[in-house]
């Protein structure tokens, strides 16, 4: 029968604005609905018979945004996982840091499950399937948002985006674990990889405390080769553990159960990359925050258009380096530190004694660096000391300040814990120093119980400054100290007689040295 060319122009203006409907799908409609059966293609096939696993066996997704790959991993035959494939990622979007809230354009970061209702055979985006934000922790935190997919076409708005075949073999690889009887696949979204030099060169992102949390359960990963058990509870994960009951979000964690051999190989590893880190900030690696424009790829894209925003990626990622400076109060107590060296040193001589070690050198206040969130500047907790100091509050008991470390161990410090309550600096508050010091506003203390260095030379007819009584408690001993004292003359001769108080036991007492710092906190947890 032949159609009215009325009728004909009809048709052809439906078809017109089916294809406007049809938006980015519509260049995939000769492919037909059958694209989600692709089998696995035979180079992967070809891959699994070399780490001894099979199409039907389970499979984890990890995605590193940093260097902008994703990793599929299968389980072999003895129950571990080894790498099959990794994919370099076409395009993702935002910063580095997790997904927050609705159209923030971020990709999450964390750990998901990807069920099979989740896998989508008829996307607008060739293939996908969504990840599984936001989670339990995601949403005791209050985060929003959704719809966050691996898709294809290379157009990311928060999404992983990868090309049209790659996501076909990943569909394919997913879906026949599925039809094997896998009933989770475990997503891990990091932002980098997380290796030593990531997390050094990171030390001072605001996202760094997050980090190190998923750095646990990547640890757990790479220590055992098995899919890390994932808790949440108190607003935080915990991996490798177990729970009897129901676990809440947002609750204090119940009773949990770990594998004691697992979790001590986890520690090790974390000593291990802890240790590393140091090395790295002690051989003078900067601390970098990466901005992007908007997302990045992977290298191997270079160049090529992507659908979504491709005027982003002309610039690349820009490494900033935030500054670690020294605050007022770390160069007071550092001077401080080393006058009481000096003066230990000095006694040691008279004493015949072994000196102090060497000063480790003026560490860096990371507190006070410009990394946002990297904590309150130390001046400002001093302040808080005078003000409750003038409407008579107690300030923080006096203790012996430590010797400077290392300026990696105070990074660590100043990153992963907020400065003490009582404020100062090294446990020290602002009004001890200034007691230290002789700043001025002290007690003074009593001489007969103080050890001191004159300014001037000691005459020989004068005897020695009083010995310490080894009864006392360390905490009732108030110290003295002089900036650049000279050295006193030689000791006088045993029949002088020992001034008042002072200790009549024989024995050579030195000046108390500075007691070890404590240990920084573990970099990598």
């Amino acid at each position: 029968m032949t159609l009215p060319l009325w009728r004909l122009a009809a048709f052809g203006l439906l078809g017109a604005a089916g294809a406007m409907l049809a938006g980015c799908d519509d260049s995939y409609l000769d492919n037909g609905p059958g694209r989600s059966e692709q089998p696995i293609s035979s180079a992967t096939l070809a891959e699994m018979t070399k780490i001894d696993t099979t199409p039907s066996s389970p499979v984890v997704i990890r995605t590193y945004k940093k260097e902008a790959e994703l990793e599929l991993w299968k389980m072999k035959s003895d129950g571990h996982y080894a790498l099959l494939k990794t994919y370099p990622m076409c395009r993702w979007s935002g910063q580095l840091g997790p997904k927050t809230r609705e159209g923030d354009m971020q990709v999450p970061e964390g750990f998901y499950t990807i069920a099979p209702g989740q896998m989508n055979p008829n996307s607008h985006y060739y293939l996908s399937f969504n990840v599984g934000y936001p989670n339990a922790y995601d949403r005791a935190l209050g985060r929003t948002g959704g719809s966050v997919m691996v898709h294809g076409v290379c157009s990311s708005a928060g999404c992983f985006s990868m090309t049209d075949e790659q996501v076909a073999d990943i569909y394919a690889i997913a879906r026949d674990a599925f039809r094997g009887g896998q009933r989770e696949i475990q997503l891990q979204s990091y932002p980098f990889r997380m290796t030593a030099e990531n997390l050094a060169k990171y030390r001072l992102d605001p996202n760094i405390a997050f980090w190190k949390e998923l750095k646990n359960g990547s640890d757990h990963f790479e220590v055992t080769k098995e899919e890390p058990p994932v808790v949440v509870c108190g607003k935080h994960y915990v991996f490798g553990a177990t729970t009897d009951g129901s676990v809440s979000a947002g609750a204090p964690c119940p009773a949990l159960h770990r594998d004691e051999d697992v979790e001590t190989a986890v520690a090790e590893k974390a000593d291990q990359d802890t240790a590393k880190v140091a090395e790295l900030v002690d051989s003078g690696v900067k601390p970098i925050r990466t901005v992007y424009a908007d997302g990045g790829q992977n290298p191997v894209f270079a160049g090529y258009k992507d659908e979504s925003d491709p005027d982003a990626l002309v610039s690349g990622p820009q490494d900033i380096v935030l500054a670690e400076r020294v605050s007022p109060a770390v160069r007071i107590a550092a001077a401080q530190a080393d006058a009481k060296r000096e003066h230990a040193s000095i006694m040691a001589r008279i004493n015949g004694t072994a000196p102090p070690p060497a000063p480790a050198g003026l560490p860096a206040d990371a507190a006070v660096a410009t990394a946002e969130g990297a904590g309150a500047p130390t001046d400002k907790v001093a302040k808080r000391d005078e003000k409750r100091a003038a409407e008579g509050g107690e300030s923080a008991p006096a203790v012996p300040v430590s010797a400077p470390q290392p300026q990696s161990q105070t990074v660590a410090l100043a990153s992963t814990a907020p400065p003490d309550s009582s404020g100062g600096v090294w446990g020290a508050s602002t009004q001890t120093m200034k007691k230290w010091l002789h700043l001025g506003g002290q007690d003074q203390a009593q001489p007969a119980a103080t050890a001191y260095v004159p300014d001037q030379p000691i005459p020989s007819d004068v005897p020695l400054p009083p010995r310490r009584d080894a009864s006392v408690a360390q905490g009732e001993k108030p110290v003295h100290v002089a900036l650049h004292a000279p050295l006193p003359p030689a000791k006088p001769v045993a029949s002088q007689a020992a001034p008042s108080g002072a200790s009549t036991d024989g024995a050579a007492t030195s000046a108390p040295s500075a007691p070890a710092a404590a240990a920084a906190p573990a970099v990598a947890q």
